[in-house]
């Protein structure tokens, strides 16, 4: 199966551009994953990253989602899996969860964010405070979610052409 993705938006207007831009980041992550081996989705080849793993960028990737518009924008108790004591817990347990359930994950949570956000204007002022300056906007955030999508995709073209050398997507 060929993930179906496109950058171009069905409007001009910023909504739906900036929407349209993280669909296809985050669709651009289960491209990534097409045909990938679960041996090769938990393979850490990166010596000085140990937790750098396909399956664990993908957890990674689900779970700040899920905080930046569950937690911070609309103020829910962060349910997210780190902890003070293992802020990266996110990366551990995906090793034991098949990357397809993560990517599963991830699109449901997805369709449930747009949901969530369909009615907001792109000013809605996030739930949670912030130390230090106002607070963040949904404009932001969805900015936000770009940018970290679009920088972890980076992370799995790498790990993806260390482990198989798949290239492209």
């Amino acid at each position: 199966m060929t993930t179906q993705r496109s950058d171009v938006p069905a409007a001009w207007d910023e909504r739906t551009m900036l929407l349209t831009f993280l669909d296809y980041t985050r669709a651009t992550a289960r491209a990534k994953c097409e045909g990938l081996s679960e041996e090769n989705a938990r393979s850490a080849p990166l010596p000085g990253s140990p937790l750098m793993t396909i399956s664990g960028l993908v957890s990674h990737l689900r779970w700040v989602d899920n905080y930046w518009i569950e937690t911070v924008l609309l103020g829910r108790p962060d349910e997210a899996p780190w902890t003070e004591e293992d802020p990266d817990r996110e990366y551990h347990f995906a090793l034991d969860v098949p990357v397809a359930v993560l990517l599963d994950e991830y699109d449901a949570q997805a369709a449930e964010h747009r949901r969530l956000i369909a009615g907001l204007d792109l000013d809605t002022p996030a739930q949670k405070e912030r130390k230090d300056g106002p607070p963040f906007t949904l404009r932001w955030i969805l900015h936000h979610l770009i940018e970290e999508t679009a920088r972890h995709n980076g992370h799995l073209d790498i790990l993806r052409e260390l482990a198989d050398g798949t290239t492209g997507s």
